[in-house]
């Protein structure tokens, strides 16, 4: 097997060595001929498209999960399998997917070449791999870059920018709607989900499935920042379904309409400002993956 391997030195922690070395080694002991570049930036969509074009049996990437969405973004659709290697912060799409969350153990899963569809959303166009938000956390996110510019690390610059963010406090007047179902309300946070998400212990935050081909649309009415420390207490206490005003559904499309012409929104954790109205959709099975062996093959 001949991969591409691309990882991202801005993605995440890569370690203090030399990554292409020691991934090309990783690979090698499976039999597995990797040509790996590290890229940083705004070179990684160039080296995936570039990658697309050429003869490889799959594109591996490496970094967080703003890295892997932007991958998976331009493999959509193409056929072609997609290998993670969970080399940023949190790693919530390898976490969902079942890849370890080692160098070794995730070179293990892909050389087992046990492939996966999976689905993907969109908004307007623009293709995401984990979720969407509209409200409190762009804002969030915005602030936590601008700390970061000052010479903040990522999370004592996020936990900054949470405070300040809350601190503010902004509602949305929008109206959402989906399948049948609409509402108009005030709003601090609007979510949307590729796939449905837990709510409770000991799975809170996490996807049991990433076929399913359903958004997991949440909406939250909170009127006070601290009704909204409530709300993430509970969900971080894996009870968040005992939030009033909270509310989930799952469902294949949705729409959010403002009196904004834009509005800014967070896909895998990436900031854009989109045109309104917002158009959400599932994209069932359009991405093939190396994943996991299902348990019971594995046994």
């Amino acid at each position: 097997m001949r991969l591409k391997v691309i990882v991202n030195a801005w993605g995440g922690s890569v370690g203090g060595e030399d990554v292409t070395a020691r991934l090309a080694e990783e690979f090698a002991a499976h039999g597995i001929l990797a040509s790996v570049t590290e890229v940083q930036g705004e070179a990684l969509e160039d080296a995936v498209r570039a990658a697309l074009a050429e003869d490889w049996d799959g594109i591996v990437a490496g970094g967080g999960d703003g890295t892997l969405g932007t991958v998976a973004r331009l493999m959509a659709g193409s056929g072609k399998p997609f290998g993670v290697l969970p080399l940023g912060t949190r790693n919530h799409f390898c976490r969902d997917l079942g890849v370890p969350l080692e160098e070794k153990g995730a070179v293990a899963v892909i050389a087992a070449h046990h492939l996966l569809r999976i689905d993907l959303a969109e908004v307007n166009g623009r293709v995401f791999l984990n979720n969407s938000t509209v409200g409190l956390y762009p804002e969030m996110v915005r602030e936590r870059e601008r700390q970061q510019k000052h010479g903040w690390r990522k999370m004592p610059a996020m936990l900054l920018a949470s405070v300040r963010t809350l601190a503010r406090f902004t509602r949305h007047r929008l109206a959402v709607s989906a399948e049948g179902w609409g509402e108009r309300l005030m709003t601090p946070l609007v979510f949307v989900g590729n796939n449905m998400y837990e709510t409770t212990l000991p799975r809170a935050g996490r996807r049991p499935r990433l076929d399913r081909g359903e958004l997991c649309l949440c909406i939250t009415r909170h009127s006070s920042r601290w009704a909204i420390l409530r709300m993430l207490l509970r969900a971080v206490l894996g009870r968040l379904k005992e939030e009033r005003e909270f509310e989930m559904r799952a469902v294949c499309e949705a729409e959010i309409r403002s009196s904004r012409r834009y509005l800014r929104v967070s896909m895998d954790g990436e900031i854009t400002m989109m045109r309104t109205p917002l158009r959400y959709r599932t994209l069932p099975k359009a991405l093939t993956v190396f994943a996991p062996l299902p348990q019971k093959e594995a046994e």
